[in-house]
Parts: C-alpha cells; structure tokens; sequence
C-alpha cells in the first residue's frame, strides 16, 4: 500500500480528525497521501487561497490573528462503483439480486479508493488522492450495489491510471467497475478481498492499455507489485479469497487415504508427462507422501475465477455440480446392480418415455435440472426423464447404419481422430516382443475386395481416397490391464478403415481389433468387414461397437479434456503470472480464460478422479487418465493445435496459398473442417490486426519482457514436460505472436466447442456413441455353448456389450449439461470488452471481427441447405450447427463461447 508523506506542511484541515464514514447515512470524508491530501471540501468545485481566523490567548486579551493558507485549485471528480450481490448471499434471502439479510452491516461500513496518477510529482513520489465510498441504492433492474465517492483532485495530478481499493466489509466483494465522472473507467469484474483477509489494497488499471515499456513512471512499481501478488511464494495452502495463480503437478486425483484401490499415480515428470494444473496447497496424504489430500468442499480456484459466486443459478458449472452431487447419488442408490445391463432396445427406450422412478430430492434440483427431473404424480416420488436427442428424433435407426457410423467422423461429436493413410502395409510401432507381430492383418487382398469396380489399393493411396480411425497402437498397452478389473469390461486395440467415394462420403472398409499376447494366451486380432450374410452382419455390428467405445472415450479424455480443457489452464495460470491486467495481449485472452479453471477444477473433485464418473463409465477404467498423459505425451504439440495445422497433420489439408483458406482439404465435404476454418480466419484476423496495432514493429515482440515470459512460463513449466521439443514457436515477431494467440484462441472457442456442444445429442442415445465396450466379441475364444448363444441370440449380445443401466445413465445425465449453454453464455464476437472499446482502432477491428461472424450464420445454412454436401444434408440428418456462432440458452447443438465455460 502507498504510503502518505510525512514531510508535508500541516494546516489547519490536516489537523481535523477524520470521521468515520457514513455519519448521518452520507459523510463524505476524504484524505490522501503526500501533498495532494484533501479532508474538508468547499461548496465549490475549485478552491482559493483563504485566510482564516484563529483564536490565542494571551493574558486573557482574545485576539484575532490571521494565518494564511496555501491552497490549490481542485476539482471534484465523482466516482461510482457497482458491486454486484455475492449470489449465495442473495439465494439465502430467497430471491437473486435482493438485499442480503446483513443490510445493516452494509451501512455501517464501506470502501476506501485511492487514485494514482500517471505523473509523479517533482521530488519523484507518486501523486494520490483518497476517499471513502458511500452506499447509496441496489439497482434492481441491473441487480448491483451502487457506491459513491468523491475525490477532490488538484489541477496539475495529471491523468488518473490506477486505484487502489480497501474493502472494509467481512467478505469479498465483486466490483464490476468504478466510473469517474471525468471520463475515467476502471473495469474491475473482479472480487476484492476483505482487508481482514488479505491487508493489501486492491490494484486496479484504466481502461488503457500499455506494454511494459510504456508504461508511465507513476505505474511502473504497481505494475511490478500486481504482478507479484498474483504469484504468490508458493508456500502454504490457498485460500478462497487468495488471488494466487501458480502451478503444480495432477497429484489430486486419487483417494489412498479413503481405500488404497483408489490411489492414482502422479501425472506430470517424467513418468507421466502431463501439463500442469493451479497449485492449492493442501497438505499431502498420510498414506501416500506422493498424493494430495482431496476435500469435500470445492477446491481451490484464484478468486477470480471463482465466477459462480456471481453467476446465475442456472449457470452450467452450477448445475454440473448438482447433476454430480444430487443426480448421481441418486441414481447409484436407485440402481444397485451395478453390472445390470438392457434386457431389451426397448427398455433403453423407456429412458426416454418414462424415465426412472427416484426419491424426490430436496435440495431444489428438481429446478436446478428442468430437462431431466420431473415432478411425479405421487409427489414422494421424481422421475429422472431423459430428452431423445436430436438425432434420434429424425431418424430412429441412424445409429445401426454403416453410412452414419463415417459421416460422424466427418461432422459428429469427434471429428479431429480421422487421418489419411499415408503408408502401406500398417505397421505397429510398438514392440513386437511384448505386443506380438507389429503387422496389421488387414491386407491388400481385403481392401480391393471392397472396392473392387473402383480402383486399386495402390491407386487408392495415390489419390487419397483411404483413410484411418487409429486406436491400436494407443490402447493396445492397455488391452491386457483393462481386461483385470472388476465387473465385465474388455478392450482391444484398433483400426479402422474407410474409402472416400466419389459422392465425397466415406464408406467403412475394414475393422481390425487385436488383443496382444499374455502369458496365457498368443495375440488374437481379427478383421472384419461389412457382409453380406446374417451372422457376418451381427459381427460387424459388434465390432463397430467395440470402435465406437473407443472413439467415445479418446474423445472424452483427448480430444475433449486433454487438448481442450487441460492444456489451456496453464496458458491461463502463465497468462495471470506474467502479463499484466493493462498487458494489451492480457485483455485480448482474458475472455477466452473466463470459468476455464474452475469447470477444471470440478472435473479434478468429481470427473476425471480415481472412482469419479470417467472411471466408472469410460473403458479405461482406472487407467484413464494414464492413457491421457500417454496421449499428451505420443501425440500433442502445441504447433499443431490450430486448425489448419492440425489438418495438415493428419493428412486432410494440404498448404495451398490459392485455397480460400491457405489450405486445400483431402476431403471437401467435411463440416467440421469446413466451418472450423471460417472461424479459425475471423479470429486469426481480429489477432492480426489487434496485434499489430499495438506492435507497429517487431522489436517491440521481442523486448516485451513480460511477453516474452509469459512464453517461457507456458512452455519451461506450464508444459515444461516438453520444454525440449524443438517444435515450439519462437516469439520474435508480430506473426510469431500471432500464430500463437489465434491458436489460444481457437482451442478455447472454436475446438471446444465443436466437441463439447454436440455430446447430448450424438451420445444421449448411447447404441450411439457407447462409453465403453463391456463384453468380448463372439468369436473370441468362444465356448461352445457361448458361440451358441449368440447364433440364437445376436441382439443380446449387442445389449450385454453396450454400458450398464448405471453407466449409462451416468454418462447421459453429465453430458446433458455439459451439451448446455447457459443464460448468459458470452459467445465469440458477441461482447466487446471495455478496454477494445476504449481505443477506436481496436473498436473499428472488433467491429469487423462481429461482423464476420454474423455472416457465417447464413454461411453454415446455406450450407446445411445444400443436397449436394451429402456430409451434412439428408434425409433424417441433424444439420451441422456446432460451430454456429450464437444460440439461445439450453441443448441446442450449436454456439462458440469465447472460452471453455463448461
């Protein structure tokens, strides 16, 4: 905290004691550091020099002398500050946006504010000028707290840059922003802890932004100050009201202290590479030095990013935790039998028709959860009713056909595992000794069988008409492990092979599952292929099941967590760390990072945890998050996760200046990719012309040393498990910068959203989209009397494979509000942040950036009208809408939100 002079002249208004605030309801006291202090305030908004009288005695003669007073020219500046209600203060008096119950205690306290100016004065000190806040109203139409206060300010202070704020309440408040009356703005939407908890004033920043090296004299050493208080010392356990972003390894995500089958291995170091999460300090577990105790409260988040505190109460994280903390329980009571699968397709059907039957909560979720908790007739009673999903609506049987089971990896819920095949014969990198023959047994023989009449296999790879869904080499490591754990589950390694037809669509080939040799048993592998006769035919089902498990669970664990959620909390924690709150690039990422830690934050406490709802539906098991770190660790780079890179890495784009996009694709009708790259060239744009406004030259890239570490902190310790990799970017011009931010951005908003926003309506009906295969295929080592069965009873072989009643309900449940926007959902280009608005530059880009994004609108349905783009027009097709800009609230299949917010 700034100090006062202590050197300055005292008159006779310095010598007044203060008073506290709020005396008859509207005192307005004020007092400042060094000479420009002001406690009394004239009538007038300037003030002259005055000569006032003064009484002495001297041998009983009262005499009436003058002192003369050196005043200064000032001019009051009003300020308003709105803070907005804490919502569990608000819930507990009934109503949001109501008055807490402790209005009293309101009145009775309040904020000191103390402005800085960007000038120093001539011996070199900081010039400020202090005052106390006032309550006056809560606005119920914007549902705020409004403060005021008055600042006297002197002629020559120069333009105002910071504040710095003392909140005098018990708790934390949420300052949306503190408006001057003279044009300043300070946009806050950031809590301020109570001075009891953390005694250091609150630093907030203009509107204006600065690089470092602009930064004006009077700001420097609060610049360097916020920046230091944001990073803490890395010693002890985080509270809820600290502001502290620093990093640690995945060493919460086991229980051994609960039950031992519950410890989990430490991800990030070398065993298991892993990027890191935000620190929390909480003491390590007793039974595993290695481990970090877990809590039954929420964890650990900066203080900022604890948004749901101030969100609505239909705010997706909100209901997430009710769906893990109400919906979940209960359906583990309801259904005991953990391992009872569907007797019947029409008992999967009654998920949908009638629900099931639950014990009527009482903690408000049935308002909470409005798409899938229902009031039952007997009021004792509640029915958990699922919603068909889209897809199933149009087109009943979607599911069971071999067209489908392609266009989804074009346009469904995991459209970025496919890849070209590139060589041939497929080969295994792994090794032959432990894992078997590294040769795929799908040969040429088998792929020209299959399209005969169109060309051959060689010609197929000339002309880029083959490709591959991978799974073997990634799960095959597995296979053996998975098979050991409890309750009926299996795995295999696989391959899947498609062929582009000349319509564009692809059509399956071939589908090769391999389990590796054990110590009781050789490796098996087999493939299979579309046939053409009844139990040939029932196979091939259960092999495109077996593929489906996969692709559900690499989606949820790679395409989704890792490279999507995981990845990103490090450029956040180095962002916070390194780049100041007036940093330009700061305010450009900051809406990309809005809710991102704490949704990761509840994924640690209930999600991705030993036991947690990924363990126990998803076919990993307790080997999930192991096969996560192996996928960060085999296949993620940084250079690769924008859009065009990561086409161009598997094979579906080539560089093609002349192409609209710069990139020519293998595959012209793939929605994902097609709509993906009109997002990916707004927000490259937007960057392109943000950054270089800021940065006319390159040499302003590379001394911007707070830049510069904020690069070194995301690959050195954010991702420092591949601080070697010599792919990373360097950070040396305005392209450089620019690669790199359209990336953060892209992964935050356009890849989450195309695979986050689709999962209720390609896996609410789960024959689609199977978390886990539980069953092995038929003609694995049969038994006599086990081939016999499914010769009489293919169906329920099918049935006994898909996940449990419990699994699948649980996977049904989550992914219904993670399908979800909430009311207030802030999507891409839709809200321009105070401090772009402050600059008409930036304004007039932001501008163009908008309006670009509206017109994809139309783009994507004039596309999703065309009968020629088979990929995503058709008879009983959901239309491809994930990366639709906007939507309304609720499962729509469509919206980019800035940031991953769910």
């Amino acid at each position: 905290m700034l100090k006062p002079q202590l050197n300055q002249p005292h008159n006779v208004y310095n010598l007044l004691p203060l008073h506290k605030p709020f005396t008859s309801g509207h005192a307005t006291n004020h007092s400042a550091s060094s000479a420009y202090s002001r406690i009394l305030r004239q009538p007038t908004s300037t003030k002259k020099s005055n000569a006032t009288r003064a009484r002495s005695t001297t041998g009983g003669i009262i005499k009436a002398i003058s002192i003369p007073l050196i005043t200064e020219a000032t001019t009051i500046v009003q300020g308003v500050i709105t803070i907005q209600p804490n919502i569990s203060a608000a819930l507990a008096d009934g109503t949001i946006g109501a008055i807490p119950g402790d209005i009293a205690n309101l009145l009775g306290r309040s904020f000191t504010l103390e402005i800085v100016s960007n000038d120093l004065d001539s011996n070199g000190n900081q010039k400020t000028v202090k005052a106390y806040a006032r309550y006056v109203a809560l606005d119920f139409d914007i549902r705020v707290y409004t403060y005021k206060c008055d600042f006297d300010i002197p002629e020559d202070f120069g333009e105002i840059g910071a504040v710095l704020v003392e909140n005098s309440y018990s708790r934390k408040m949420f300052f949306k922003s503190i408006v001057l009356n003279n044009g300043v703005i300070f946009t806050c939407e950031s809590w301020v802890p109570s001075k009891y908890d953390n005694p250091e004033n609150r630093i907030f920043f203009t509107n204006k932004s600065y690089l470092p090296s602009e930064t004006p004299d009077a700001l420097k050493s609060l610049r360097t100050k916020d920046l230091e208080s944001l990073r803490g010392n890395g010693q002890g356990e985080r509270q809820s009201f600290d502001r502290i972003y620093d990093y640690d390894v995945y060493n919460d995500l086991g229980s051994p202290d609960e039950n031992l089958s519950l410890a989990r291995p430490v991800l990030g170091g070398d065993e298991y590479p892993y990027p890191r999460r935000c620190r929390t300090g909480r003491p390590m577990s007793p039974t595993d030095p290695l481990t970090e105790t877990r809590t039954t409260s929420e964890f650990y988040v900066p203080i900022d990013e604890d948004f749901s505190q101030i969100k609505e109460a239909s705010f997706a994280a909100r209901t997430l935790f009710s769906v893990l903390h109400s919906v979940i329980p209960t359906l583990d009571a309801v259904l005991t039998d953990k391992d009872k699968g569907f007797p019947l397709f029409t008992s999967i059907d009654l998920l949908y028709n009638q629900g099931v039957n639950v014990p009527a909560p009482g903690n408000g979720i049935i308002d909470a959860l409005p798409r899938l908790v229902k009031v039952g007739i007997d009021t004792a009673k509640t029915v958990i009713q699922f919603e068909t999903p889209e897809a199933i609506d149009r087109d009943t049987f979607s599911w069971f056909r071999d067209e489908e089971f392609c266009r989804q990896m074009l346009a469904g819920l995991n459209p970025c595992g496919i890849q070209l095949v590139t060589e041939w014969p497929l080969v295994s990198k792994l090794d032959p000794k432990v894992y078997g023959p590294p040769e795929s047994a799908i040969t040429k023989e088998i792929v020209e069988e299959e399209i005969r009449g169109f060309m051959t296999l060689e010609e197929a790879l000339e002309q880029k008409k083959l490709f591959m869904l991978d799974f073997h080499d990634l799960l095959l490591p597995y296979v053996n492990k998975v098979r050991e754990l409890d309750g009926p589950t299996t795995l295999y390694g696989s391959r899947t092979l498609m062929f582009l037809t000349p319509a564009g669509t692809l059509r399956p080939l071939a589908i090769e599952l391999t389990r590796p040799p054990s110590d009781e048993k050789p490796q098996w592998n087999h493939v299979y292929t579309p046939a053409w006769d009844a139990t040939g035919a029932w196979l091939w089902k259960l092999a495109k099941a077996q593929v489906l498990a996969h692709d559900a669970g690499y989606h949820q664990l790679v395409s989704h967590w890792l490279r999507s959620h995981c990845a990103t909390e490090p450029y956040i924690i180095a962002t916070n760390r390194q780049l100041s709150q007036m940093h330009p690039i700061q305010r450009l990422l900051n809406p990309h990072f809005r809710y991102t830690m704490q949704i990761n934050a509840l994924a640690r406490k209930s999600l991705i945890n030993a036991g947690g709802v990924i363990e126990s539906t998803h076919f990993p098991g307790k080997y999930s998050m192991q096969l996560c770190s192996d996928a960060y660790d085999q296949l993620w780079r940084f250079d690769h996760e924008a859009l065009p890179a990561d086409l161009i890495s598997r094979g579906l784009a080539v560089e093609d200046q002349n192409a609209p996009h710069g990139v020519k694709l293998t595959i012209e009708d793939y929605p994902f990719a097609n709509d993906g790259l009109l997002i990916w060239d707004a927000i490259k744009q937007w960057a392109t012309s943000y950054i270089n406004h800021y940065y006319p030259l390159a040499k302003l890239v590379e001394s911007d040393e707070e830049l510069q570490a904020w690069w070194y902190e995301i690959r050195t310790v954010g991702h420092g498990d591949k601080k070697d990799e010599p792919w990373w970017p360097q950070l040396k011009t305005q392209d450089d910068l620019i690669n790199i931010v359209s990336t953060i951005m892209w992964v935050t908003s356009g890849h989450h959203a195309a695979v986050n926003f689709g999962q209720y309506d390609f896996g609410g009906f789960f024959p689609n989209r199977p978390s886990t295969a539980r069953t092995n295929m038929p003609d694995e080592d049969p038994t006599e009397e086990e081939w016999q069965s499914f010769i009489k009873r293919p169906e329920d072989a099918l049935l006994k494979c898909f996940p449990s009643q419990i699994q699948a309900t649980k996977v049904m449940s989550v992914i219904d509000v993670l399908s979800s926007h909430s009311p207030d959902e802030e999507y891409i280009g839709g809200k321009i942040e105070p401090a772009w608005e402050a600059d008409p530059t930036i304004k007039a880009a932001f501008e163009v950036f908008r309006g670009r994004l509206n017109e994809l609108e139309g783009i994507i349905d004039s596309r999703n009208a065309d009968p020629s783009l088979k990929n995503r027009s058709g008879a009983g097709l959901v239309p491809y809408q994930l990366l639709k800009p906007y939507s309304d609230k609720g499962v729509t299949g469509r919206g980019v939100p800035n940031s991953i917010s769910i």
